[in-house]
Parts: C-alpha cells; structure tokens; sequence
C-alpha cells in the first residue's frame, strides 16, 4: 500500500479529529489539535491512502530532543504499515533522538517500536486513564 505522508495544516484539522475520536477514550480536542499545528516546535503528519485520512502523528521537538504526542491509525488501516511511515517520516527531523509513551497493553505498537530500534527506557506508573494504565517509555537514538 502507498502512502502519501504531509505535514498537516488547519485544513487537515477535521480529519485529526476524526481519528483521535476513533483511536482514544479521551481524545484531543479541535481546539489543542489547532494549537498544536500552529506551534512552531511541534510538526503533525497526516497519512493519506487514496486521499482519504488514515493516520496521524504529533512529535515536539525542542532543542534536538524529539517526544511523541501521538501515533494513531484508524482500525480499517491498521497493520498496513501507516504508522510505521508517519515514524519513519518523523524520524527524519533533526534530532538527537525520538521518545515517546505507550500503553503497556498495546502489544502490536510495542513490536513496531522495537522493529525500528526504539529501546525500552523507563516505566510511567498509572500514566493512562481509561482504563487506568502504565506507560512504557522507548526512546530511539538517531545513528
């Protein structure tokens, strides 16, 4: 399957929204999503199939430090490599390295991460809320 990758803008907003409201039990709102694409130190991509939303991802990035807001792919897309292409695309910022959080029940994120060579780092004790989680830290070093 290809995959066009952009960075979103206030266009894609509706879309963002979309798929927060389909992937999280407590999802971003417009509002923060809107925030969020107007900051300058953080970039959303918006993965396109046939020009149809797929996926998402939000990376901040200060001072070459990378951290993840969000991966998120709609369940019709899923497994078929959309967010392994908004990591790969946001890997390709300037930075020193990419960390991020993830629920330690979300196995099929935990095998993608380790597949591309983040490494395990830490723990968040009761991190997520609905229900209430830990998150697993994983943090890739750029080469």
């Amino acid at each position: 399957m290809v995959f066009k990758i952009i960075d979103a803008t206030l266009n894609d907003v509706a879309d963002i929204v979309k798929i927060e409201q389909a992937c999280f039990a407590t999802p971003w709102t417009e509002q923060g999503i809107r925030e969020s694409i107007e900051n300058e130190n953080t970039r959303l991509y918006l993965a396109l199939i046939n020009g149809e939303a797929a996926g998402y991802m939000g990376v901040q990035i200060f001072s070459g430090e990378g951290y993840v807001t969000n991966v998120a792919t709609l369940p019709e897309y899923r497994r078929q490599g959309v967010a392994r292409a908004l990591i790969e695309r946001a890997l390709q910022n300037e930075m020193e390295f990419l960390t991020l959080e993830v629920r330690e029940s979300n196995f099929a994120a935990i095998s993608l991460y380790q597949k591309l060579g983040f490494e395990r780092v830490g723990v968040r004790p009761r991190f997520y809320r609905n229900p209430d989680e830990n998150a697993l830290l994983f943090t890739k070093y750029k080469d």
